[in-house]
């Protein structure tokens, strides 16, 4: 079963949160409010996104990448660890 099957009402939770901000977005471009106001909400909206993209690429690489029918060797987990740092390092 696929990681994001297991995981689907977190994924869809997050994923309507993201939808939210970015209907704020819209409305604060819409209501012609000051550009520190939309760069917030864009702000927002981008951090909310970059976090499930890092979760999701997470779950790829230890569901996926880590084959899970065979135990990965330890310097199979620690590339994977590294690989998943930076990805989140990169995101933030």
């Amino acid at each position: 079963m696929s990681h994001t099957i297991k995981e689907k009402q977190n994924l869809i939770l997050r994923a309507k949160r993201i939808q939210g901000q970015v209907e704020a977005l819209v409305r604060t471009l819409d209501e012609e409010r000051d550009c520190s106001e939309v760069l917030q909400i864009m702000s927002a909206a981008r951090g909310a996104m970059n976090s499930l993209m890092a979760e999701l690429l997470e779950g790829h690489i230890r569901n996926h990448v880590l084959n899970g029918k065979r135990k990965p060797t330890r310097q199979q987990t620690a590339a994977a660890e590294d690989v998943i740092g930076m990805v989140k390092s990169y995101l933030k």
